[in-house]
């Protein structure tokens, strides 16, 4: 018997460590035959820790587990869920990126190779860099990270680059607010993004790689170093990658936690040591990127998709999604929410049905008021456009963005304006301070809603004003997509602006 218990840390946040811990015990005192495998998370957070037992029967769900619960489990007296493919939430979903994440133990090679692992890039080495960098610009692929900039577009500048040495940056500094999927996969399927970056670096000619992790993922730094230590010992990583002749080796760097470094060219500047504050751009990072030279710098759901391309064809993966949006996005429900967790899905899912049907509604089970798509810079969606489809145009058009996916629900006792100067309030503590629209904008900001919440009715259009200097003056999106949450605030929930309802009335 083999039972599976997650290693994620949203699960041992919740007590999965005991529960292993709990079971090895029970099992010893009853001299039972089992193995106790710790896999990374399905992504049914309300359910952690998600047990699985396997056996000659299948393999079926229990959870969430406590310690007291053992015993009957192993009894086989626990009331079980079936299988993980069976549950709703679960069933809906086309994974791709997440295919193996919480099915193997993720530090097993053998494992991730046995479910398809390793396959794309056996592809990609007997293909050329242009041939390569092909595949990824017909799979439409774009980047998950938040711009969506067409992947193979990127690596292309990259490959036509002049230079003695290219690098590939994995940009893991995950830091919007209701985000896990970077997390998710680098602590239960690490192999996947080792193997994209690998395809990066044969496809644009970069020997040498560096993942960019924030210090407040502690289980992913150590879960993304023994599978760097891993794949360098089985041939994966080095001099000679799977017997090919061609170099590729990386390391993981580790962030000290500023949200600006989450924009590429401040992550390349904390990465070489300097302080991390924007560049201006030209150059290109994919030009002048690392040390000075062209650099690739991707997420780590764009990295982690790329072995997958490989492995089932550009065409298979550009067959799902919505117009320019190829393929599917990993989305990551949190908030006042009934079913939280990562769902991934073709891009064109409606927000309702995702909001109303897949995530049930708020925890609260009072109504939904608002949804923030793409993190603390992401505008706040209202009821009105919850028929706009999932995907990146889509989104734009009716003044969103998508970002990260990150999708966090308010139920009808949220107070936009305190949300709205929130938004401001977070650029202003996060901004690295080297344009002023951002430095002082977001400072600015926060006193004008505090004026707008005592009554001043003039302070509204001071707001407004500020909000188109920060979004067309900015250096960055910090500071640029700040006015996002806070001119959707005002405009979508106005009786929530004291002033705005006084004047209408």
């Amino acid at each position: 018997m083999k039972i599976y218990v997650p290693r994620d840390s949203a699960a041992k946040a919740v007590g999965a460590d005991d529960v292993a811990a709990a079971i090895r015990a029970e099992a010893d005192k009853r001299g039972a035959d089992v193995t106790v495998i710790r896999n990374g998370s399905r992504g049914m957070l309300w359910l952690e820790p998600l047990v699985e037992i396997e056996d000659d029967a299948g393999r079926r769900a229990y959870g969430p587990v406590s310690v007291a619960d053992v015993p009957a489990l192993l009894d086989g007296k626990l009331e079980g869920l079936g299988a993980v493919e069976d549950m709703p939430f679960f069933a809906r979903q086309t994974r791709l990126t997440f295919a193996r994440c919480g099915l193997i133990d993720p530090l097993d090679l053998d494992a991730y190779e046995a479910h398809g692992g390793l396959s794309g890039l056996r592809r990609a080495i007997a293909m050329t860099g242009a041939e390569i960098v092909e595949e990824v610009t017909k799979s439409g692929l774009r980047g998950r990270g938040g711009a969506g900039f067409p992947t193979g577009i990127k690596w292309n500048t990259v490959l036509g680059a002049k230079a003695d040495q290219k690098y590939i940056v994995c940009n893991a500094d995950e830091g919007d607010s209701g985000t896990f999927a970077d997390r998710m996969i680098m602590e239960g399927d690490p192999f996947t993004l080792i193997e994209g970056m690998a395809i990066a670096g044969l496809g644009v000619g970069a020997t040498k790689g560096y993942v960019y992790l924030r210090s407040e993922y502690p289980d992913a730094i150590e879960v993304m170093n023994e599978a760097v230590r891993i794949g360098r010992a089985r041939g994966l990583l080095g001099a000679d990658v799977l017997g090919s002749g061609r170099a590729f080796d990386m390391e993981i760097r580790v962030g000290a936690g500023a949200y600006v470094c989450g924009e590429e060219t401040s992550l390349l500047n904390s990465l070489e040591g300097k302080r991390g504050i924007v560049r201006a751009k030209p150059p290109l990072p994919a030009l002048e990127g690392f040390l000075g030279k062209p650099t690739v710098v991707n997420n780590v759901i764009s990295l982690a998709t790329v072995p997958v391309i490989f492995e089932k064809g550009a065409e298979h993966y550009a067959n799902f999604g919505l117009g320019r949006s190829k393929g599917t996005m990993p989305i990551q429900i949190a908030g006042n929410v009934k079913f939280g967790g990562l769902f991934e899905t073709a891009f064109g899912m409606p927000l309702g049905e995702l909001v109303n049907d897949i995530a049930g509604g708020t925890a609260t089970g009072r109504p939904v008021k608002a949804v923030q798509v793409g993190g603390p810079l992401g505008a706040y969606m209202p009821l009105s456009k919850f028929d706009t489809p999932f995907a990146y145009e889509e989104f734009d058009g009716q003044g969103g963005l998508i970002g990260h996916a990150g999708v966090v629900i308010f139920d009808d006792s949220a107070d936009m304006l305190q949300m709205a100067r929130f938004a401001m309030e977070f650029c202003a503590v996060e901004s690295c301070g080297k344009c002023t629209p951002c430095r002082i904008g977001a400072v600015r900001g926060v006193e004008t809603i505090d004026r707008i919440g005592r009554g001043d009715a003039g302070a509204v259009e001071i707001l407004t004003d500020l909000c188109e200097t920060m979004k067309d003056g900015s250096l960055c999106a910090l500071g640029g997509f700040t006015p996002f949450p806070v001119m959707s605030a005002l405009t979508h929930f106005p009786d929530d602006f004291a002033t705005t309802k006084e004047a209408a009335e």
